[in-house]
């Protein structure tokens, strides 16, 4: 059994378990650091495994608005300052895979390896006004007037037949979510791939580009998009999966996540 440290560092509420060379995992939006709890059995062997909450969201303090990428990407900076971490490996999940993206073309000395999971990639107008319709609804209704169609997006249909508590679980963290701040972040997201679609172009680290699928929102011509752009860069397009196949079938996902990482710290 791992032991785990827990803290708080200028706001931002962290868990750190395994041991080996640092690893930090980046969430998406209305989640909070325990969705990794399907990857913490693969990774921890072999890395130090750092996993926080963003700000809004979990433990952490909420940011200020308007909010802005640099925000988050200040606060991975903190964090490794916190942990006194010189380098390590970036792992961003959706709204976590634009974070990682921006901090590894601000803060490319700090970064060794790079995955980008389930991340939206040069949306077209049609793509980015059917999510900022999604930011309108949050702001008029909240957080649980966006969960049930999120659910259906994330998770095929005979998952969420299989596996109600598993569902269950990620709607109470997106019900979690400041009604306020919510809102906020959500159009953060919808908006922040724009200046990086080009920008990813100048990432030099090795990075791991990987989707599912049947996750439309972060569809496999994204990923192949940006990883025509990223130099060193691989795809990896898992068969079947929705949004969150991390929690649907975390064996196609750590597979092929460890491989990479493996392959990049030898």
């Amino acid at each position: 059994m791992n032991k785990i440290e827990q803290g708080t560092h200028q706001g931002t509420s962290w868990s750190k378990e395994g041991s080996g060379p640092p690893l930090i995992l980046v969430h998406g939006l209305g989640l909070n650091r325990q969705m990794w709890q399907w990857q913490m059995g693969c990774l921890t062997p072999h890395f130090s495994v750092i996993y926080y909450d963003l700000l809004g969201h979990g433990e952490s303090v909420n940011p200020e608005i308007p909010c802005q990428l640099e925000q988050f990407s200040e606060q991975l900076l903190l964090l490794m300052k916190g942990q006194k971490l010189e380098q390590c490996i970036l792992v961003g999940f959706s709204l976590g895979g634009l974070i990682v993206q921006d901090f590894a073309l601000n803060h490319q000395e700090k970064v060794s390896a790079l995955a980008i999971l389930n991340t939206s990639h040069g949306r077209t107008e049609t793509e980015r006004e059917a999510v900022l319709a999604r930011v309108l609804q949050a702001e008029q209704f909240g957080p649980s007037s966006t969960v049930k169609p999120a659910l259906q997006r994330w998770f095929s249909a005979e998952f969420a037949a299989r596996k109600p508590e598993i569902l269950e679980k990620v709607q109470d963290w997106i019900m979690a979510n400041d009604k306020e701040i919510y809102p906020e972040i959500y159009r953060l997201l919808a908006e922040c791939d724009e200046p990086l679609t080009n920008a990813i172009r100048a990432i030099s680290c090795p990075t791991l580009i990987m989707t599912g699928e049947d996750d439309h929102g972060n569809s496999p011509e994204m990923t192949k998009r940006m990883a025509a752009l990223i130099p060193d860069s691989r795809v990896e397009i898992l068969p079947g999966l929705r949004h969150m196949g991390l929690a649907e079938n975390p064996q196609a996902v750590n597979s092929r996540l460890l491989s990479f990482l493996q392959e990049v710290v030898q």
